[in-house]
């Protein structure tokens, strides 16, 4: 039985990012996206770009041109960094508003938020903070989700966060969280693979259980992206290639979930276009290898056993 908070009616089907791989549309990207067809460097390179909702809130500009000139060519999954779903403040309804007016306007293949809080009284705090992970939290943050898919007359996808502290109240693990609320509101999940890399790295929390805590149906995105590491912690920055050890976690997560549509993540210190498209192609080989070794073992037929007839000596039971 999912969560609604009785609002208008929406899709209850699972959302899902288009298929393939993505890469983030970025401002120091946009003349890739924005030259002519024959002469893109996106063409075939890439099957669908994501974008920080919050980025394109305004009513004009040269973001918003930039980016339904690209949704005209390729889907577009609208991810969002400052709703805050799990803070004690009041939903800001502004925000939401914005955000469902903008999701009118571009259509996109789905929508995702954090499983975080981030606002106070004061207003916003730009952070993606983590929640305590206890039974009174799932049920604050299953009414938000609601409030939100209502909103949005749609499912949305909620993604796991890189937390550099724990709560010695937390109840469970922050998948068992994701799996409850995921059954209750109908929501999928977006799984952030190098985020389970570093909290296992800064908390010991072990990220192949976390995937194997998680429903198959409920992952509807994967997140790839580098990280920095420090003397004092691992740092999910955004800022490199995606580290072997996360490639190898991408490759177990596939083997659990399937061929999941990807997304390179890169926001600080971006590179050459051509590096980022690099990346796109190293995610796109896995899921192709991953998809041919489904494809053989689905040719493998298990061997018939000769049928016995009754009576014969040789007929065992």
């Amino acid at each position: 039985m999912t969560v609604s908070s009785g609002a208008a009616p929406r899709c209850d089907a699972p959302a899902q990012a288009p298929a393939g791989v993505g890469v983030g549309l970025r401002h120091a990207h946009y003349g890739a996206f924005m030259a002519p067809p024959a002469a893109a460097p996106i063409a075939g390179a890439i099957d669908w770009v994501e974008v920080h909702s919050e980025n394109y809130f305004g009513d004009g500009g040269y973001d918003l041109h930039v980016l339904e000139h690209v949704r005209r060519d390729l889907p577009v999954s609208l991810h969002g960094v400052g709703l805050g779903l799990g803070s004690a403040a009041p939903l800001d309804t502004a925000h939401l508003a914005k955000l469902a007016r903008l999701v009118e306007r571009i259509e996109p293949a789905v929508v995702s938020e954090h499983l975080c809080w981030g606002r106070g009284t004061a207003g916003a705090l730009h952070d993606l903070l983590p929640m305590p992970l206890t039974q009174a939290a799932l049920d604050h943050l299953s009414a938000r989700v609601a409030q939100m898919q209502d909103a949005l007359r749609r499912n949305v996808l909620i993604e796991n966060v890189s937390a550099y502290v724990r709560f010695r109240d937390d109840a469970m693990s922050e998948a068992e969280f994701l799996a409850a609320l995921a059954q209750r509101t109908g929501c999928g999940v977006l799984l952030d693979v190098n985020n389970l890399y570093v909290n296992q790295c800064n908390h010991g929390e072990d990220a192949l259980a976390a995937m194997a805590a998680l429903p198959p149906q409920a992952i509807g995105e994967i997140h790839l992206a580098g990280h920095r590491v420090t003397p004092d912690a691992v740092i999910d920055d955004h800022g490199s290639r995606v580290a072997p050890e996360v490639w190898a976690l991408y490759e177990a997560a596939l083997a659990r979930f399937g061929a999941v549509p990807t997304l390179i993540e890169w926001d600080t210190g971006l590179p050459a276009f051509d590096v980022l498209l690099d990346e796109a192609q190293c995610a796109r080989a896995r899921l192709a290898r991953h998809e041919q070794e489904h494809v053989r073992e689905r040719r493998v037929l298990p061997r018939r056993e000769r049928p016995v007839r009754p009576g014969r000596e040789d007929a065992h039971p």
